[in-house]
């Protein structure tokens, strides 16, 4: 990653932990908006802090990397979903050179800068693509550069280093993540010398717990105001480091690197504003979702449709977790669904998907969170938007991809539902390892409240003696 030529490292510099105490407990509920963004205290506005991804289409590593789907949503959506939720920067822009780039940046809410060819070349440097977006953006006084490939990154990061440009006056800020790695010299082929140890001393070993580590660069964001930028910085002036926690450090770079991120991502990534809730219902779309869409008519005028046995499986895996199941459909399909003999729940015929969906919900008293809905077409949009969790088919319309949280790789038909099942059984498995870690948390204070009422009860028995 480039991060631009002549970096300035001054005397004054600062460092910023996303647990530093004063800082980590102010979360609560912390929900702003573009509007409170505007709001600099006393009436002032505050300077235009613009979120900017870089986002060129000729990655060398993996063809359009950037918009290759992790975990169901394209790449840079995850970093998008992050900022736009953070409700700290006036604009949100994504800058490349890419017309199918540009059309996922816009689905996600982001405005787009169409950077130059001399700025979108394999040689051409990060700070060289920003400096260009700058000169076209005269209004924006300090940028968040967001690297697309850092798809764990939450809010509430982002809001903490907001804090510390506009309110605590920094320059620059930058994140790293702690490391416990012993570093040893290179030694090329044909030199004549050893290898020698280079933050240790092999006759005294840290162990881990003993050793606090070293802090890297981990490439998620570097903050910058525009006068460093200008002079050729993006680390400078009055600069700090933010530290991520690791889990949260994750980069792609090679497409190796791709099935443990979709599993880091399911762990620790961010997948909005609401908490995740266990999903109770899941209502799919028969015509392209279960089925590939196709209808079969034989000369004595029947109907046939293929399905895939997969998809049968993923529907009885849902049922032993307690997931009720429910199929609809905008024509009579009646018939097949009496030869499928699948034992769900189905109304088909129907002119207002969204309408049955919200009967459903309120007959089963659920939380639209509680829903999940897989859908294909136009008329799946607005029950897509509703659910809780939504999903598509690969081959779904685009409009139904742009309103769905999920974009399976399977197509209709071909095991989009069994897929669509293991990802919401994924997200259970965060939702039920949230609940525990809570439970943990509580049972913990509840001990801790004991000791000190013993330890009370006790001090005040001495002094009675």
């Amino acid at each position: 990653m480039h991060v631009g030529a002549g970096l300035h490292f001054p005397a004054r510099s600062r460092g910023r932990s996303e647990n530093v105490a004063g800082r980590g407990g102010r979360g609560g509920k912390r929900d702003r908006d573009r509007d409170t963004a505007m709001d600099g205290g006393e009436g002032r506005p505050q300077p235009h802090l613009a979120a900017l991804v870089l986002a060129r289409g000729g990655s060398k590593g993996i063809p359009l990397k950037n918009i290759k789907l992790l975990a169901g949503v394209p790449l840079i959506g995850w970093v998008l979903r992050a900022a736009i939720d953070a409700g700290v920067f006036h604009s949100i822009w994504v800058s490349t050179d890419h017309d199918e780039i540009e059309k996922v940046a816009k689905q996600f809410g982001a405005q787009v800068h169409r950077r130059s060819p001399e700025v979108s070349q394999d040689s051409s440097t990060s700070l060289e693509a920003i400096t260009e977006f700058l000169n076209h953006h005269h209004e924006v006084d300090i940028v968040g550069n967001i690297q697309a490939t850092s798809p764990c990154l939450h809010p509430s990061d982002l809001i903490k280093v907001a804090d510390m440009i506009q309110k605590e006056g920094f320059d620059s800020v930058f994140s790293v993540v702690r490391r416990h790695q012993f570093r040893w010299s290179e030694v090329k082929k044909g030199e004549n010398k050893m290898t020698e140890p280079q933050n240790l001393n092999p006759a005294k070993r840290y162990r881990r717990q003993d050793w606090p580590g070293e802090l890297y660069e981990n490439g998620s964001f570097y903050f910058a105001k525009r006068h460093l930028i200008e002079k050729g910085y993006l680390q400078g002036g009055k600069m700090a480091y933010y530290e991520m926690r690791a889990e949260h450090s994750v980069d792609i770079d090679i497409d190796i690197d791709w099935p443990i991120a979709e599993q880091r991502v399911l762990s620790f990534g961010y997948f909005g504003k609401e908490p995740l809730k266990e999903v109770k219902l899941l209502v799919c779309s028969i015509d392209g979702c279960l089925t590939n869409g196709r209808i079969y008519v034989t000369e004595d005028h029947k109907e046939m449709v293929s399905y895939d046995y997969r998809d049968i499986v993923g529907i009885d895996l849902l049922k032993k977790r307690g997931i009720q199941v429910r199929l609809i459909s905008d024509r009579d399909c009646s018939k097949t669904l009496s030869a499928m003999q699948l034992g769900c729940v189905a109304k088909v015929s129907v002119t207002n998907k969204l309408q049955i969906l919200k009967d459903w919900q309120e007959d089963m008293g659920l939380s639209w969170k509680e829903v999940a809905y897989l859908g294909n077409e136009e008329s799946d949009v607005e029950c897509l938007k509703q659910a809780g969790m939504s999903a598509v088919p690969a081959d779904a319309c685009a409009a139904a991809q742009k309103a769905a949280g999920y974009i399976c790789k399977s197509r209709g038909g071909c095991g989009a539902v069994r897929e669509f099942a293991e990802h919401i059984f994924l997200l259970l498995e965060k939702v039920n390892s949230a609940r525990k870690q809570l439970e943990e948390i509580s049972s913990a204070g509840k001990e801790m409240g004991r000791n000190e009422n013993r330890r009370k009860g006790n001090k005040e028995l001495m002094e009675k003696e």
